[in-house]
């Protein structure tokens, strides 16, 4: 069970000292988080990217800082934000460790879901202070990042001793601190991709297929349409579920995959799973009934062998 987190003001003891702040990896996350750091009175002093993209995002969010190697990010900063891809991470740390770039007492902060901050023990061995605290948002690379932190939710993993540190650095970004334990990392980022990853995948996928149907503002027409499902399934979650699959309507459900095999086939397989899925859920939930699950089963298990790659006659997925 995590630990409740204190949304009383923090004592002056527990806040962390106005530091300067550094960036390892100028990608959609580093500037913004420096940047509302920023806001909060710590100082940016330097940052690191390779990209045209990540110099000019460094330049929107953090202008007169300057851009500089890793290395010498860290010799400069007191506060240092490692924004890199999760892949990269474990070797950039233990890079920076190895050549002396970490100096004892400097606070080391990764952004990455999958990752607590054992990912950091390289760095802790020479002395530096790990805290691993991941913003629960998507990022655009641009200022709007910083208003959006507003109460964002942040996964924090820390040593004990550090806890009070992480989580008063993510109140002075305006985010709300979500203790994580070390080995729930990958599934509470898992769950994260879930959702958020996902749905932008889905959204793409139904405004292509309303273009193709003749919509001309598809965004328009999709916007009150979603933004009252989500709201309705943070609210009441399964017991949300509505459309053809939930009702058992398999007939609607094979029309559904047909049109999709003849002009979005890219979209079948996914259609199909999420169909299977909804329908267990729904079936679990009481909203559907047992006899038009099987009928819709059936159909989607029929659907799944029509579609190219698919299980063969008398195989089983």
């Amino acid at each position: 069970m995590n630990a409740p987190v204190s949304k009383e003001p923090l004592d002056a003891r527990d806040r962390p000292a106005r530091l300067t702040v550094g960036v390892v990896g100028a990608g959609r996350v580093g500037p913004a988080l420096a940047a509302s750091l920023q806001l909060a009175g710590h100082r940016p002093v330097a940052v690191s990217g390779v990209s045209d993209a990540s110099r000019r995002r460094a330049a929107e969010l953090l202008p007169d800082v300057p851009v500089v190697e890793p290395a010498e990010v860290l010799a400069r900063a007191e506060l240092v934000l490692l924004t890199v891809p999760d892949d990269v991470l474990p070797t950039l740390v233990e890079g920076l460790a190895e050549t002396g770039a970490v100096r004892p007492g400097q606070l080391l902060v990764h952004t990455s879901g999958r990752y607590g901050a054992r990912v950091l023990d390289p760095a802790l061995r020479a002395g530096a202070l790990p805290l691993a605290l991941h913003p629960a948002m998507t990022f655009t690379g641009t200022a709007v990042d910083v208003q959006r932190l507003a109460g964002c939710s942040f996964g924090v993993t820390a040593p004990e001793e550090l806890r009070l540190a992480a989580e008063a650095l993510v109140i002075e970004m305006g985010g709300e601190p979500e203790w994580i334990a070390e080995e729930s990392r990958p599934l509470y980022h898992a769950a994260l991709a879930l959702g958020a990853n996902h749905l932008v995948t889905l959204v793409a996928q139904s405004m292509e297929l309303l273009a193709k149907a003749g919509v001309a503002a598809p965004d328009r027409m999709l916007g009150p349409l979603l933004g009252a499902a989500l709201d309705n399934a943070l609210r009441s979650g399964d017991a949300a579920l509505t459309g053809p699959v939930a009702r058992g309507d398999a007939g609607t459900v094979a029309t559904h995959i047909g049109e999709l095999r003849e002009h979005a086939p890219q979209a079948v397989a996914g259609y199909i799973e999420m169909a299977r899925a909804t329908a267990d859920r729904a079936l679990a939930h009481g909203l559907l009934k047992a006899e038009l699950a099987e009928d819709l089963l059936v159909v989607l298990a029929d659907q799944e062998r029509r579609r190219p790659g698919g299980p063969g006659p008398g195989e089983t997925r």
